[in-house]
């Protein structure tokens, strides 16, 4: 396999890792889960931050750690509760394999303590498995996700072959902080090192870096258009909420108001929404529904203890703050 660096040396990865060392302690964001040692808050951090940003990770983060402190009580939690506290977040597979990992975790010895025992948990793959064994137990592995993808190709001047980016990873990790060294790597590219303008200005490893600037980005698919229609049925401050199937490809057993179809075409709606999921660009229309779908009467005060998928939750708070 050809080397992902053509033009760097020991000593100038060990000049490259001082200064973002030393930058990340001075710069990096103050966040929930930072400076944090515990496997399992760390987990759910690194779990929580698949796909989503940031920003909306904060303080689903913050409430989910004090719902579920520890991997024993998320274990001893049922599925329902755990996706109700998910729910929002998308992509609610995260939550099912999260709950599978502590339940497994906390019936066995205890937390795996190396990347290759973290990938035995359910849901657990590379990335997530060395994010943890190398912020929380220090093991010298190095991590590879987007950003830190865009820093190594921007950094090498080229495109790396899908090894070649942990390779290049591992080569310049810092085997005395490989935990502080990923989190920087990572922080780099969220911040400076960002797509389509980098801030070049104020990268601290700009003088080692190849293409000190923007590079090309591959053109994005069209995102898709879509309609989609629900009945909001209401009686006796409850609403009628219908169970999606176990066996469907999507948010599988999550709590929905019924659906329906055609209503757009000779009814006003009560509410429009937009709502995007996946590739996905959907306009959602809610209409006054007449109560005769199968379902369950929740009392609108109890809606938020259910696994309500996040379109339902967008839909039922936007009620509430009208009601109010």
């Amino acid at each position: 396999m050809a080397q992902p660096f053509a033009t760097i040396n020991s000593a100038q990865a060990l000049v490259f890792r001082g200064a973002l060392l030393c930058w990340f302690q001075k710069h990096q964001r103050t966040l929930p889960w930072r400076g944090e040692s515990d496997p399992y808050r760390i987990l759910v951090s690194e779990i929580m931050l698949q796909q989503t940003r940031v920003a909306v990770v904060e303080e689903r983060y913050k409430k989910f750690i004090a719902q579920f402190p520890t991997v024993e009580r998320l274990a001893r939690a049922r599925e329902q509760t755990v996706l109700a506290a998910w729910s929002g977040l998308g992509y609610y597979r995260r939550a099912r394999n999260l709950h599978a990992a502590a339940k497994q975790v906390a019936g066995g010895n205890g937390f795996p303590c190396t990347a290759q025992a973290l990938q035995e948990l359910p849901g657990i793959g590379r990335y997530t498995a060395n994010a943890v064994a190398s912020i929380a137990f220090g093991e010298q592995v190095p991590v590879v996700d987007g950003n830190v993808k865009r820093v190594l190709q921007r950094f090498s001047g080229r495109e790396l072959g899908k090894e070649q980016y942990w390779q290049a990873a591992g080569m310049l990790l810092a085997p005395e902080s490989p935990g502080d060294f990923n989190q920087a790597m990572m922080e780099l590219g969220a911040v400076i090192c960002v797509p389509g303008n980098p801030l070049c200005t104020v990268c601290p490893v700009v003088d080692l870096c190849v293409s000190r600037g923007a590079h090309a980005q591959a053109e994005r698919a069209a995102r898709k258009k879509a309609v989609i229609e629900y009945s909001l049925c209401l009686k006796n401050r409850s609403v009628l909420l219908q169970r999606r199937p176990q066996n469907s490809s999507l948010m599988p057993g999550m709590w929905e108001l019924p659906p329906c179809k055609g209503k757009g075409k000779t009814v006003q709606p009560l509410m429009r929404l937009k709502h995007s999921i996946t590739t996905t660009d959907y306009s959602v229309l809610v209409f006054a529904g007449n109560g005769r779908n199968k379902g369950q009467w929740v009392p609108l005060k109890n809606t938020e203890r259910f696994a309500l998928t996040g379109l339902t939750l967008k839909i039922l708070r936007k009620l509430k703050g009208a009601a109010s």
